[in-house]
């Protein structure tokens, strides 16, 4: 195919809608309903959109080799209301209000896990762009110490576990592994590791 058959994308400044008026359409413990009216650069469309509010997320991929020097994942499994589903996850959760996204992936990895660790952040998203107006925190969590039991919520049920990171990188995304989130978190990782020796040996023994 001729690559000359699709025209280069215009500036990204073109393509901004404006924003008008904000309202709340429904509040739930976890996000608002927003609807938002917009309008195109040019005037020529105007339509109201629905906007999902919520706060800032975070996921921490907790990494360790074994006394035989395997690496592993520490991995929770628990049951997920959305999709009535057990998944195998790494630890995650949300920001609270008025906590920055390092201080609540080190306390979601305590509270979880029991774990402490040195935390590296490796990049953050929009989990949806489509209607989403939040973002994707995702850390690293190496030199990891237990230092203390479980300390979840009322309602959270999470077992943890460690898993080879050959086995998270072959299955992620399928079955039990069922969680988006979860697939983007290993590709950050995937990625920190091409850049960095130490870790370029955790791929190797992957493959």
């Amino acid at each position: 195919m001729d690559k000359n058959l699709f025209k280069a994308p215009r500036q990204s400044e073109e393509l901004i809608w404006k924003t008008g008026e904000k309202s709340l359409e429904r509040h739930t413990p976890i996000f608002d309903v927003m609807k938002v009216e917009r309008e195109s650069r040019d005037g020529s469309k105007k339509a109201s959109f629905i906007q999902l509010h919520t706060t800032d997320w975070i996921v921490v991929i907790p990494w360790f080799r074994d006394e035989e020097g395997v690496p592993r994942f520490i991995m929770e499994q628990q049951f997920r209301h959305g999709n009535s589903s057990v998944t195998w996850e790494f630890p995650g959760g949300l920001v609270d209000e008025g906590e920055d996204s390092l201080h609540a992936a080190q306390r979601e990895l305590l509270e979880e896990t029991g774990l402490r660790g040195r935390i590296t952040k490796l990049g953050d998203v929009c989990p949806n762009a489509a209607f989403m107006d939040n973002r994707q925190n995702f850390y690293l969590a190496e030199d990891l110490e237990l230092i203390a039991g479980q300390d979840l919520d009322e309602n959270e049920e999470i077992d943890v576990f460690s898993l080879p990171v050959s086995e998270a990188v072959e299955k992620m995304g399928t079955g039990i592994f069922d969680n988006g989130t979860m697939m983007m978190a290993l590709g950050y990782f995937l990625r920190y590791a091409e850049k960095h020796p130490y870790l370029r040996e955790v791929l190797t023994v992957s493959s």
